[in-house]
């Protein structure tokens, strides 16, 4: 009898959980949908010490002793916070202090520092497991300086004519030169063109990876690229290529997209999110007008990879500390754009933390994990909201409020409304959303801070502390289900009938006995 009871008294719980949440079916998962996490290998986690040889931790342009075990034994602390997705700075082995990985050697083969192919192979499939995605960054501009093929008489040809960038508003000498004094390949040349596709290509069959960022775009001919899009896309389904081309000119960014590459690094939106958010009382309208522009140029602006910094800026937490402000509130601001705004959002490792760091090496500095959690929290927190909301990834954006750091705006996507808003002024701010804007007679319950605000008269009235942020989601007014409250009750009669039943035959059974 014991067991009966207990199977009756789970029926209400399990009747709770099978009934409908009002979710959306989630539907078919697209680029647009993932988050990024960039780390450099050589500075991120040393998982294994045997590999651990010319390393000095004090030397900013040394190995550090990070590599693809580090980043194994760490792929939970990314997906929690998350993360759908990695990026990898170059794995092929490099000329020595190559700790970047730009400085290649060998193309077939993994930097030793970093582990085996096989070690990497076993990181991709790991990362899979966890439902996250590989990018792994490709260099075919260059090669390291002292690269062998420089003293291959056969190969004179696989080079262009060594002479520096003279002219950077001309786009043969962007082509042609050499950057930095690196060897510039010669794409045009059949031999080099096709070794460096089958390259690709390999990489791609042999561990699986999902995508490329591809590195010095603008420095290649636009005739390369269609065709290293086209073949490296026709080994696996939904490849991802996501192109450097640094330049503050959408339009000249845009010219990139007739080759086959899928989406760009943002950085005319860097140029407006960075002083946007290093303060508070700084206009934020620039980051709504960015992305009417990028609708107007871009064939598929969600595909954009948006970003605070990266390895080749300084970092975010320098801009802040130099206006005078605690990077925390200035990290959670800038991210709840990121990840609330059209685009691929990229985070850098080490923003978790706000970690610190000038210009290139000092950018690069070693990962600690040993921080206060609050910033993380809020990361995760973002993670979550961005991955329940499809609006946010892939709805439309309409500006509401605008006031010298207080912003407020609408993503739609089907039946889904999302509205931000961001406070990043020195007071409390208040925005009215009229009937006109918002469907009236609804709630906006609040993702971030539980915030509920109801309709009244017509309108939505936020109110947000000063430095806060909330994204609220439109749903139906907060009230009593009585159809759910119908069937527990008649699950609780038939209990309740079920063990008088049980009593009272018990009941029969000892007054036979007796």
């Amino acid at each position: 009898m014991k067991k009966g009871v207990s199977i009756f008294i789970l029926i209400p719980f399990l009747l709770f959980y099978a009934l409908p949440v009002g979710a959306i079916e989630k539907e078919e998962r697209k680029w647009q949908d993932e988050s990024i996490y960039f780390l450099m290998v050589d500075r991120f986690n040393n998982g294994d010490s045997n590999n651990d040889y010319e390393v000095d931790v004090k030397d900013p342009k040394a190995y550090h002793g990070g590599d693809f075990k580090g980043i194994a034994d760490k792929l939970d602390y990314i997906k929690d916070m998350g993360f759908t997705a990695i990026w990898l700075t170059p794995v092929f082995d490099n000329e020595s202090k190559g700790y970047h990985g730009y400085w290649i050697k060998d193309f077939y083969n993994t930097e030793e520092h970093f582990g085996t192919i096989e070690e990497f192979k076993s990181l991709v499939k790991e990362a899979h497991k966890r439902d996250m995605k590989v990018i792994l960054d490709f260099v075919v501009n260059h090669v390291g300086y002292n690269h062998e093929w420089l003293n291959d008489p056969e190969k004179n040809e696989w080079f262009h004519e060594k002479q520096d960038i003279q002219n950077w508003e001309n786009q043969t000498d962007l082509e042609n030169g050499w950057i930095y004094g690196l060897p510039d390949l010669n794409q045009e040349n059949p031999e080099v063109k096709n070794y460096l596709i089958d390259a690709a290509k390999w990489w791609i069959k042999e561990t699986d990876i999902d995508g490329f960022r591809l590195d010095t775009v603008k420095h290649v001919s636009k005739d390369f690229w269609t065709e290293f899009s086209k073949e490296v896309k026709s080994e696996k389904e939904d490849f991802y290529l996501l192109g450097e081309v640094w330049s503050d000119s959408p339009e000249y960014i845009a010219q990139y997209e007739e080759t086959g590459i899928d989406g760009f690094v943002d950085y005319p939106l860097n140029d407006f999110l960075r002083p946007a958010f290093a303060k508070p009382d700084q206009s934020l309208s620039w980051l709504f007008t960015s992305w009417d522009r990028n609708k107007s140029i871009y064939e598929n602006p969600y595909l954009m990879g948006t970003f605070m910094d990266n390895h080749d800026t300084v970092r975010f937490t320098r801009d802040a500390i130099s206006q005078n402000q605690h990077p925390g509130p200035r990290w959670k601001l800038a991210l709840t754009y990121l990840y609330t705004s059209p685009g691929i959002p990229i985070m850098y490792y080490g923003s978790e933390i706000a970690l610190d760091g000038g210009n290139d090496p000092d950018n690069r500095r070693q990962m600690d994990f040993r921080t206060d959690k609050e910033l993380i929290d809020y990361i995760t927190k973002l993670g979550e909201v961005r991955q329940q909301l499809p609006s946010l990834t892939r709805g439309t954006m309409e500006l509401i409020k605008e006031d010298n750091g207080f912003a407020v705006y609408k993503r739609q996507f089907e039946d889904e409304t999302a509205i931000v808003a961001i406070n990043n002024t020195t007071e409390s701010q208040k925005a009215v959303i009229d009937s006109d804007v918002l469907e009236d007679g609804k709630e906006l319950q609040g993702m971030l801070a539980g915030d509920l605000v109801s309709s009244k008269d017509g309108s939505y009235t936020l109110i947000l502390d000063r430095e806060e942020a909330e994204v609220y989601v439109l749903k139906e007014k907060t009230g009593l289900n009585i159809p759910y409250i119908v069937s527990i009750a008649a699950v609780y009669t038939a209990f309740m009938i079920f063990i008088y039943l049980i009593w009272k035959r018990s009941k029969n059974r000892n007054a036979k006995k007796e």
